[in-house]
């Protein structure tokens, strides 16, 4: 069905924000849609994972402290049906899976890829909740390493409700469905346990805090069958394809989906996109950034908003035309439009849209 929750209907879903001040939109009486303000979301990717291990109830809080808008949490789900947080379900570079489960290594398909290690749908949540999580990056720091544990989706959500209640301030939850066709397929789909932790918490309505993200397209047109939580559609580089439609033969890219024709057909069933920032401000070979193109501009035409990802503070992120400092690559960002930003350093990206004030 055609969604409910259009670029023009989105002041409902930031009302609770808009009290805060930290809006990403406002209504101009003469606009046919509303206009965007200074201050964009602040989306903490995978929490504040430039500081703390990602996909933490710790990395959630920080980012809350450091003053996010919403706390990014990729599902994966377990062989008893348990959506926890993490980025993929091969368990391996997350946790200390390897010492504690040895001889549950294996090789499996996933999304096409043969990948070697420790996967989600072959635990419990018991076994899940035995390890523990790690840095992922070996440039960040292990100091946290062994010391939090995976948390569950349910305990994500009432992480971040309860951070509200005593902040007095709204804080949203962006859930992004990981490798869903991969979980369709060994009989664990994402899409209806997602749903149910929504209803269980008041949070399954159009007007809720909730974003609701994924790469594929057939799980967000499922999505759209039964709930009312905005929708948004990540893009990746216009080369790649989203993993249904590669396995289904379809031939659609992301190149394809940003086109206006794209776009509009995405606005029939998400409320936004998630694009590649190098979607936004491409970079050329040698990491030099060239002109921005209009995709911000265009899906704005098209009713849908647009969150751009992922914003990291440390060097070997920023193109050189930024020297050295991630403010003015959020400064760039902000200027063109943009509604919302990934970022893994939720202080950094608060404080460029705050000066912007």
């Amino acid at each position: 069905m055609r969604h409910r929750f259009t670029f023009a209907r989105s002041v409902a879903l930031f009302a609770l924000i808009l009290q805060t001040g930290c809006t990403a939109f406002t209504v101009s009486p003469q606009a046919s849609r509303p206009e965007p303000v200074p201050e964009p979301l602040v989306i903490a990717h995978r929490g504040a994972s430039g500081y703390l291990p990602e996909h933490t109830l710790e990395s959630y809080a920080l980012a809350i402290e450091q003053g996010a808008h919403y706390i990014e949490a990729d599902l994966v789900i377990t062989a008893d049906g348990v959506l926890i947080a993490r980025h993929e379900n091969n368990l391996a570079d997350t946790t200390d899976v390897a010492e504690k489960f040895p001889g549950r290594r294996r090789t499996g398909m996933v999304d096409g890829q043969q990948v070697d290690g420790w996967f989600s749908e072959d635990f419990t949540l018991e076994e899940i909740k035995t390890l523990r999580a790690t840095e992922r990056l070996p440039f960040r720091d292990q100091s946290s390493n062994g010391k939090f544990l995976v948390p569950s989706f349910d305990e994500v959500i009432q992480l971040v409700l309860s951070r509200s209640r005593e902040l007095g301030r709204s804080i949203g939850i962006y859930p992004e469905t990981k490798h869903p066709s991969h979980f369709a397929a060994l009989g664990l789909p994402l899409e209806e346990p997602l749903v149910a932790a929504l209803e269980r918490h008041d949070l399954d309505r159009a007007d809720a805090p909730v974003f609701i993200q994924s790469f594929e397209v057939g799980n967000l047109r499922k999505l759209d069958g039964f709930t009312d939580a905005p929708l948004i559609q990540l893009l990746s580089a216009p080369t790649l394809a989203p993993f249904d439609q590669e396995s289904a033969g379809t031939g659609l890219t992301y190149g394809d989906m940003i086109t206006d024709a794209g776009l509009r057909e995405i606005a029939t069933y998400a409320d936004g996109i998630g694009p590649w920032k190098g979607l936004i401000v491409p970079r050329d070979e040698e990491g030099d950034l060239a002109p921005p193109t209009n995709l911000i501009d265009r899906a704005h035409a098209v009713g849908l908003a647009v969150h751009a990802y992922t914003f990291r503070s440390e060097a070997r992120y920023l193109a050189s035309q930024y020297d050295g400092d991630p403010g003015a690559e959020y400064r760039q960002f902000f200027s063109l439009g943009v509604d919302g930003v990934f970022t893994d350093f939720p202080d950094a990206a608060t404080r460029a849209a705050r000066n912007l004030q």
